[in-house]
């Protein structure tokens, strides 16, 4: 397909439009147009035909113009008159030349059982048109006989012709200059925004964007800028990210290299070689679970909620699990499960993940227990992980959610930032609560079709 730019098809729907027109007129018109003319031809013969009879019938309207009065007299000088008499035998009026038209006219008269009726025939290349009236006349029948050749047609087809094509011409002309005015227009705002594509796709988005003026270039540049800030917030993000994923990791990576080293030196960090390796293993298993995190909120960003499998399962199904896990890690903590028998509609795999991070935090703040619960509401499940640890304090409960963002018991800062993902892959929302006991999270995922 040929591929063309914004003014040239702005000059071709122009010219399309033009052409079209014209076609129709040249096409459509003489087809409507014959037909409106010849109604508008027996008028005249008509209403001459009744003028003649009666000067002062309701067909006599003075002339409105100049022009009006101009196109009557032509009109009466178009149309010529004839009268029979006494049977048929006697002719009066304007004479019609040809005898075979006469005699036509006469055959016509004889027929015709109508008051009035309109007729046509051709001759010599050319068309008569005649109205024959039946009157009567000091009890005898006579046949008036009104007729006009199609010249006054033809006349009348050159004149709207000449004023069709006047205009077209002025209507091409208008159309060229919209067409001009069109691309004048439209041309500035995309190139200014063509400007701007080529500077986003160099990653220099540090300048704003505003078109002023129309409503609808002010929308597509107040979009743009909403663009221009989501970059803007993506990059700082992703080197946010980056700084911290490398902060993370410099930390157990030095502690093992240094270890090592020791060891390779002949020199025990600790009392000897077993605690020296598992000193090692420990912080290799903390860089196993960073990097497994990082990848994982990584997966999360790109995921939506076509992508995840969605099935029905029992709550406890997924808390027993969760507890069967941690009850080892603080033996000192209790595990209360309510709602095991709620059915909820999640991905068992990525919900199974966000309970384990849940249970993580709290495992690191309760004191001796920790609550997983879920309920069953009208239009929504909601699934909570308690614990009766410290409150948090109400100037860091609006950031705990952001990746990196660690309290003072925190390891990665990613746990509570793959909570919130997975809870808006289900169109959930993640909540935290300070209660009477401790502190609460909350995730109210909607049901299907709620």
């Amino acid at each position: 397909m040929m591929k063309v730019n914004l003014s040239r098809r702005i000059w071709l729907s122009f010219i399309a439009i033009v052409v079209v027109v014209g076609l129709t007129v040249v096409i459509v018109y003489p087809i409507s147009i014959k037909g409106t003319l010849t109604d508008e031809t027996y008028r005249i013969i008509e209403q001459e035909q009744a003028r003649m009879a009666n000067p002062f019938s309701e067909y006599f309207t003075p002339p409105e113009s100049e022009i009006d009065f101009i196109e009557r007299r032509e009109a009466e000088r178009s149309v010529g008159h004839l009268f029979l008499l006494n049977d048929f035998n006697t002719l009066r009026g304007e004479p019609v030349p040809p005898d075979t038209v006469l005699k036509e006219m006469v055959s016509m008269a004889v027929s015709q059982e109508q008051d009035r009726a309109r007729y046509e025939l051709t001759y010599n290349d050319a068309t008569l048109f005649y109205v024959i009236t039946r009157i009567e006349s000091d009890g005898e029948e006579v046949y008036q006989i009104s007729y006009m050749w199609d010249t006054y047609r033809d006349l009348m087809v050159n004149r709207l012709w000449e004023r069709l094509i006047y205009l077209l011409l002025v209507a091409t002309a208008l159309s060229l200059l919209l067409a001009i005015w069109l691309k004048r227009y439209l041309r500035q705002p995309l190139k200014l925004l063509g400007n701007r594509f080529e500077q986003i796709a160099k990653r220099n988005w540090k300048e704003p964007f505003r078109i002023e003026g129309d409503d609808d270039f002010k929308k597509l540049s107040d979009q743009f800028e909403e663009m221009r800030q989501n970059l803007i917030r993506y990059d700082r993000s992703q080197k946010t990210f980056i700084q911290h994923a490398s902060h993370e990791l410099k930390t157990p990576i030095m502690v093992v290299k240094t270890y090592a080293q020791s060891v390779k030196d002949g020199i025990l960090p600790k009392e000897n070689i077993e605690k020296t390796m598992d000193v090692i293993l420990d912080e290799a298993n903390r860089m196993d679970k960073r990097v497994k995190d990082m990848l994982y909120f990584t997966k999360l960003d790109t995921l939506k909620k076509e992508t995840i499998n969605i099935e029905s399962v029992l709550f406890g199904t997924i808390a027993f699990r969760i507890e069967e896990r941690f009850r080892m890690q603080r033996e000192d903590i209790t595990f209360v499960i309510q709602g095991a028998d709620v059915r909820i509609d999640v991905d068992v795999e990525h919900m199974q993940i966000l309970l384990e991070n849940l249970v993580e935090n709290a495992l690191r703040y309760a004191r001796d227990t920790i609550w997983m619960k879920a309920e069953e509401r009208k239009k929504e499940f909601v699934i909570s992980v308690e614990n009766n640890g410290n409150p948090i304090p109400e100037e860091d409960i609006p950031y705990l959610f952001r990746p990196f963002r660690k309290g003072n018991k925190g390891q990665f800062g990613l746990g509570l930032a793959i909570v919130e993902r997975i809870a808006s892959l289900h169109h959930g929302i993640p909540e935290v609560k300070n209660t009477e006991d401790g502190v609460v999270f909350q995730i109210s995922i909607p049901k299907e079709g709620a």
